[in-house]
């Protein structure tokens, strides 16, 4: 299904009406109707690429804020026509900085607040507030409010669920204009931060949203690796209810990795793990080191060492319980079409080997497709008992993912995700302390 729109034309509105416009709507001559008891949503979403693909005429408009194809096919030719590295992810800021060059030529409608994803709506969200942010450095503060769903009308017995605050203009006319927010935010409803751009950009602005109270809903893929990995083990460490698109992603790897170890007959493998070797695309790791904090923390294995080689490489060594050391590879490989999403994981090997009984070692190859599998065949797996499968990789779309953790109503970070980001941060840390 495509994203729905609002069901009416937003009203702009100065700052100070909203909140008295909003209160005028939900009475309604109706005492009781207070609109839906659900959550209010947050979500900055500047959307930059889109933003510029639109206004130089390479994409139509309007300008929507979602990672809809056309965008997606338009930054790949960006790619091509520049000729920046095949492998550079289509949103990436390489890209952006090469449209940052081309002229504006057209000014085009800009609906980002009202094309919402039909999965979060059907969550029925009390009051979901945009923050978009525009490429004009001048552009004054414009507010704008309307009715998600459908008002109650005269007569009539079916109440409005929800409503719709958009905040446009530059950053700094959006970061001045936030006091807006303690006025149409309910104290009683709890509130999420969906951080949907990269986490290097505006900290000043993520700062001021990304409250205590709030849940946080961010992705590691996007930014600087070390910056993404502090900021997500301090939010933790803070007791904040953090949530990480990145490391959902993680999820088909982690199932298919224990569902392998699972027969009865494999679970001792496990304790003899000598070696680790992760593939990802590009030169951003972070997703890798949340899968291999993940398999240590499990493990109970202990970090010894980390460094960088080859410029982007990451190698390590773990200690495990019985003091047997671990050797830990991350490579990061070019790939002709890479994911939207920086730094996903494409392989991984697990190379277990008893000390009493060297002749049932067991190498597992798990890849996202079969020549991946093949590709981490190499390198002297013929004497072991070889396993490899391919993993289905997760294909749905950002605001998918953003519903289902907006429906589990998750008032904490998940504990899996708690245990391993420490781990991620300190073994990426590791390879700065010695540069």
């Amino acid at each position: 299904m495509s994203p729905q729109l609002t069901l009416q034309t937003p009203l702009q509105l100065p700052p100070e009406e909203i909140p008295s416009y909003l209160n005028q709507l939900w009475s309604n001559d109706q005492p009781s109707n207070t609109g839906a008891n659900t959550f209010c949503l947050i979500v900055w979403q500047p959307a930059w690429i889109e933003q510029q693909l639109v206004q130089s005429g390479k994409i139509k408009g309007p300008i929507i804020g979602t990672q809809h194809k056309k965008l997606i096919e338009a930054a790949r030719k960006i790619i091509l026509e520049k000729d920046l590295p095949h492998s550079t992810p289509p949103l990436d800021r390489k890209v952006s900085a090469e449209l940052s060059i081309e002229n504006k030529k057209y000014k085009v409608e800009d609906l980002r607040g009202q094309h919402i994803n039909e999965k979060i709506s059907d969550l029925k969200p009390r009051r979901l507030i945009t923050l978009a942010p525009t490429l004009e450095d001048n552009h004054p503060l414009e507010t704008l409010v309307a009715a998600y769903c459908p008002l109650l009308e005269e007569g009539g017995g079916q109440y409005a669920c929800g409503d719709v605050v958009v905040l446009r203009g530059a950053m700094e006319s959006i970061s001045n204009g936030l006091n807006i927010l303690d006025k149409l935010l309910p104290s009683e409803l709890p509130s999420w931060l969906w951080w949907d751009g990269s986490l290097d950009e505006a900290q000043d602005l993520f700062n001021k949203l990304a409250l205590q109270s709030r849940r946080l809903i961010i992705d590691t893929a996007l930014g600087d690796p070390l910056n993404c990995l502090h900021l997500l083990k301090s939010k933790i460490s803070e007791s904040q209810a953090v949530n990480d698109l990145n490391w959902l992603r993680l999820r088909s790897w982690r199932e298919s990795l224990a569902m392998v170890f699972d027969p009865p007959h494999r679970r001792n493998a496990l304790d003899n793990v000598v070696q680790l070797d992760i593939d990802v695309e590009g030169n951003h790791p972070v997703q890798g080191l949340l899968l291999t904090a993940w398999i240590a923390e499990r493990l109970n294995w202990k970090v010894e060492n980390c460094n960088i080689v080859n410029d982007h490489n990451i190698e390590g060594v773990f200690s495990r319980p019985d003091k047997t050391k671990v050797e830990f590879c991350l490579i990061g490989l070019p790939v002709g079409k890479p994911s939207i999403h920086p730094g996903q994981i494409i392989g991984i090997r697990l190379i277990c080997i008893p000390d009493k009984l060297p002749e049932n070692a067991l190498c597992v190859i798990l890849g996202a497709e079969s020549k991946e599998c093949m590709r981490l065949e190499a390198g002297g797996m013929a004497n072991m008992e070889l396993l490899e499968e391919v993993v289905p990789i997760q294909t749905s779309h950002d605001e998918s993912d953003v519903a289902r953790l907006l429906g589990t109503s998750r008032g904490s970070t998940s504990p899996l995700l708690s245990a391993a980001a420490p781990i991620a941060h300190k073994l990426f840390e590791l390879t700065h302390k010695k540069q």
